[in-house]
């Protein structure tokens, strides 16, 4: 533990003996369109390439999505026999008796 809080210690003081060089300095490196343009409230162009894989990523997971339900719809639906619900009693639903 001693050696990297060392090495930490010494890249530290290197940086600091750069003289405002640092990230510490508040200096931006960045110049003219580095980062790109901003579109506020604009959907970004998209290239011919960007849509064509889009679509291809979508109808495949459509495709996989549909494929598996159809041909094991248990996975989703459930392993298990669905009750009747015509044999339940009115104690079984909650519902309060007829004294009237």
């Amino acid at each position: 533990m001693v050696g990297p809080l060392c090495r930490l210690q010494v890249a530290a003081r290197v940086l600091r003996a750069r003289g405002g060089t640092g990230a510490a300095s508040g200096a931006r490196r960045a110049s003219g369109e580095a980062h790109g343009t901003v579109h506020y409230r604009q959907f970004p162009e998209q290239t011919r390439s960007q849509l064509i894989k889009s679509e291809i990523i979508s109808s495949t997971m459509w495709f996989w999505i549909l494929w598996h339900f159809w041909h094991s719809p248990d996975d989703v639906l459930g392993h298990f026999p669905y009750p009747d619900s015509s044999k339940w009693t009115n104690e079984e639903l909650g519902i309060p008796p007829d004294d009237e």
